[in-house]
């Protein structure tokens, strides 16, 4: 099992891509670039669907659902946006095939099947919502409007890796529509405080919170927030993206509003978003060489349950306990499985359990009944004990606590450790070579300085954080003045 994964120093790419296919989580499709989610992959997207969707009506969001498809010439109407997506398009022509006379069997396009229009398969669904909001919004009384919905979208990506970047993928994208530009941007600020959070809280993933330069923008945005993450390869992954879309999309549809003073003025708009790209993130942020490593909070089992036996009439008393653990332990919203399938031997089932990244595992055999205990084993540290029977739901409960702070403990101080300040370009080079992470420079603040940045190093400014002090400085690569330090990292 997880003992033959490739080692994470050896090639951490293979070592990827290898325990996303063993841990059962996805696969590669018949349709390039694109994949199949499993079982298991899908329990974790759904445990971080669920917290993501509380967490978007808590803050006054609606579910709805829009078209997949998009007229091109709605996708057309917001330059900006158009062009940043249109290499990614896929588009629909036709609208049927039909027996081809030269191939017996065979289907070909109808030529006399084709469309009035060309549909675009959405990228993003920027052009179908606010043309949609146009019918809905008239006076300040319809505002805001705050709507996110769960969809999937195609991206026409020529490398592709599972889950990381694949042609289609999962995703939410929330849309709103605000009456002032002061209340768009409050909503830009608080959906990517939400998703920092999230990450936080139950991926365990520390983050850092800034904004985007002009190059890096979502296109058809005035500013793009995002929440960055470091993954134990020293590479950047984007883990959540906020964009404050100002009136552009409003004048592009017509979506004009009666103000409360008699006024006619164009509506603020804002867009963001999370894919199944955070699995991405998750998988590298914890796992190690055994395979995953999942926190509490999002796995789908917490806890694994394995009786060892040679006889039937052992395995009766066993599970007599073990059910009885199943009970006391779902009491207290703790998700358990009891593996007692005679198909695998119990060695089996803990390299499956420790490759799924299971939490916590509970064994028990007919030496710990006459003692009344069980074995425990935790999965992020691989430690093991013997905890009385009596105590066990009280231990778990205090595990699930304890791993999900452990893991982002561990995260944290991987991630600070690899925030390297630099003050000349060959310090940077070194760092980025020798060490990776996020290297702290300062920018002379032009794309021009950007672009070469890149073109040298293949390093991207991530975010201008936040947090940064506010420190005049010289440029890293021209040595022009810069007003303060901004995050560089190679990213996926």
């Amino acid at each position: 099992m997880g003992k033959n994964l490739t080692k994470r120093s050896d090639d951490y790419s293979r070592w990827y891509n290898e325990l996303v296919v063993r841990a059962d989580l996805a696969e590669n499709s018949a349709v390039r670039g694109c994949m199949v989610i499993k079982p298991y992959g899908f329990a974790i997207w759904e445990k971080m669907q669920a917290e993501l969707d509380r967490m978007f009506k808590e803050t006054g969001h609606e579910n709805a659902y829009f078209p997949l498809f998009v007229p091109k010439s709605l996708f057309e109407a917001e330059e900006k946006n158009a062009e940043g997506f249109a290499k990614e398009c896929a588009v629909v022509t036709h609208y049927r095939l039909k027996n081809d006379p030269d191939k017996e069997g065979k289907l070909m396009v109808d030529p006399e099947a084709k469309l009035e229009e060309e549909l675009v398969v959405r990228p993003t669904s920027e052009a179908i919502i606010w043309n949609t909001y146009k019918n809905w919004i008239q006076s300040y009384r319809d505002l805001p409007i705050k709507i996110n919905q769960w969809a999937n979208v195609v991206r026409w990506e020529m490398r592709t890796r599972l889950f990381l970047r694949t042609a289609e993928f999962l995703w939410q994208e929330g849309h709103t529509a605000h009456a002032t530009k002061e209340e768009a941007m409050q909503e830009t600020e608080l959906m990517n405080d939400i998703y920092a959070e999230f990450a936080e809280t139950f991926m365990a993933i520390p983050v850092v919170k800034g904004s985007k330069t002009e190059n890096e923008r979502f296109a058809g945005a005035l500013e793009t927030y995002c929440i960055e993450a470091l993954m134990q390869d020293g590479k950047a992954l984007q883990a959540g993206t906020s964009h404050f879309l100002g009136q552009n999309f409003a004048k592009a549809f017509d979506v004009k509003f009666a103000t409360k003073e008699g006024g006619l003025e164009h509506v603020w708009a804002t867009s963001w978003g999370v894919s199944t790209r955070l699995m991405g993130a998750l998988i590298m942020t914890h796992s190690d060489d055994n395979g995953l490593v999942l926190p509490p909070k999002l796995a789908p089992i917490q806890v694994v349950i394995v009786p060892i036996y040679k006889e039937e009439e052992q395995l009766a008393q066993i599970s007599e306990v073990a059910n009885k653990l199943v009970n006391d332990l779902r009491a207290v919203g703790i998700s358990v499985k009891y593996d007692d399938r005679d198909t695998q031997k119990p060695g089996w089932k803990f390299a499956e359990y420790e490759l799924k990244g299971v939490p916590v595992r509970l064994a028990l055999g007919p030496k710990d009944l006459e003692k009344g205990t069980v074995e425990l084993a935790r999965r992020d540290t691989l430690t093991k004990e013997f905890v009385k029977r009596e105590e066990v739901v009280g231990k778990v409960q205090g595990l699930m606590t304890e791993i999900q702070e452990t893991l982002f403990n561990k995260a944290k101080s991987f991630r600070d450790e690899h925030i390297t300040e630099v003050d000349s370009f060959d310090e940077f080079k070194k760092v980025l070579k020798e060490k990776g992470g996020f290297i702290s420079a300062h920018w002379d603040g032009t794309p021009e300085t950007e672009n070469k940045i890149k073109e040298l190093t293949k390093a991207t400014i991530r975010c201008i954080p936040f947090n940064r002090k506010e420190e005049a400085g010289a440029c890293v690569l021209t040595g022009e003045p810069s007003e303060g330090r901004v995050l560089f990292a190679k990213a996926y």
